[in-house]
């Protein structure tokens, strides 16, 4: 059973019939960029283009525009079918008369690619979850408060476990080539990620005299993505 959340300028009205066949929950609020700020979580959202052409592509860019990060669903009428294309950022569309095997599965198909896209962008080494699609990571779970170039610092290490970098090629790979400050700024970043990943500091490891590598246990390896360079 999923969360279902409908944008409609009609919110009284029934956009999609056939939900109500559905075990899934659902819940309308108005098709107004100021009703989204407080919305309710969800795992979809239906939005409502079956009146408003226009409009309903406006709501639709703004829906991408800030990054939501789960699937978008345009309901719509026959005639509206030929006004749809990939600029309007949905991932799917139903017609309103469609019956209920068919929205529900859609729902379905939509949620489960959705799911599989985010697990695709995950990394997790030896405590740490890093998502690639939110630019965030976690530490044991625990949400890490990382600014851009230090989530960049621990993405770059952990998809190169127990490969020792020098400073310069940190400052290559991470910062790029256009960047004139000096390797001590590796270093600041180094230890500043150490303080917030806290108990799994060690993970970032020290050669002396050469840089630094992202230590794993060796169960971790098949987990992590290909190195973006050999």
């Amino acid at each position: 059973m999923a969360q279902l959340l409908i944008l409609t300028s009609a919110p009284d009205a029934e956009v999609l019939p056939s939900l109500a066949l559905l075990s899934h929950r659902t819940r309308q609020i108005p098709a107004e960029p100021a009703a989204l700020v407080n919305a309710p979580s969800c795992d979809l959202i239906f939005v409502d283009a079956r009146r408003d052409l226009a409009s309903a592509k406006s709501l639709c860019k703004i829906l991408t525009t800030t990054g939501i990060n789960v699937p978008l669903l345009l309901v719509l009428t026959e005639g509206g079918l030929t006004a749809v294309s990939a600029d309007w950022g949905v991932n799917d569309v139903v017609l309103e008369t469609a019956g209920p095997a068919e929205v529900d599965a859609r729902i379905r198909l939509a949620i489960g690619r959705q799911t599989q896209e985010h697990s695709q962008t995950k990394i997790h080494a030896s405590g740490v979850t890093i998502d690639e699609a939110s630019y965030s990571a976690k530490a044991h779970g625990r949400q890490l408060d990382l600014t851009f170039k230090e989530f960049e610092l621990l993405r770059f290490f952990a998809t190169h476990p127990s490969r020792v970098f020098t400073r310069e090629q940190l400052l290559s790979e991470v910062w790029g080539y256009d960047y004139f400050g000096g390797t001590r700024t590796v270093d600041v970043h180094v230890r500043r990620l150490r303080a917030k990943l806290g108990d799994l500091e060690s993970l970032i490891g020290t050669v002396r005299n050469v840089g630094y590598r992202f230590n794993v246990y060796e169960e971790d390896n098949e987990r992590l993505p290909s190195p973006l360079r050999p």
